[in-house]
């Protein structure tokens, strides 16, 4: 007995839902990567990685670069780039830059949801 089957199958990949974005900017932080961006940083991008040192084991390291390498993940988030060592990702998913100005300092600040504690003097953390 032979059976036969008009079933078509069709090979369709599963919808893949989008992933979250690496990280967010706020206000703050994108105007003021703007302003460097305009002038003394102008031609530059923002790259942030994790580094390991201090007496926590990380800290944040940034700096302004050329061109984007050919480790670094682009972001883009209210209209601004900034670059992201593709080994500092797993650190930083779903982080908010922010920008502060205090008193005495002001600077770029990290709400990093991976953080489980950081060191006393605040620069570098554990995750």
């Amino acid at each position: 007995m032979t059976v036969s089957s008009n079933a078509t199958t069709a090979s369709s990949a599963p919808t893949r839902r989008a992933l979250p974005p690496l990280m967010a900017l706020s206000d703050r932080a994108a105007d003021r990567l703007r302003a460097l961006y305009a002038t003394a940083h102008a031609g530059q991008l923002l790259r942030i990685a994790v580094s390991t040192k201090g007496c926590s084991g990380h800290a944040y390291d940034m700096s302004f670069v050329e061109a984007a390498g050919p480790g670094d993940e682009v972001v883009t988030d209210k209209g601004v780039t900034v670059l992201v060592d593709r080994k500092a990702t797993l650190f930083l998913i779903g982080t908010t830059m922010d920008y502060e100005v205090k008193q005495l300092e002001s600077g770029f600040t990290f709400n990093n949801p991976n953080e489980k504690g950081r060191c006393g003097c605040g620069e570098s953390f554990h995750v």
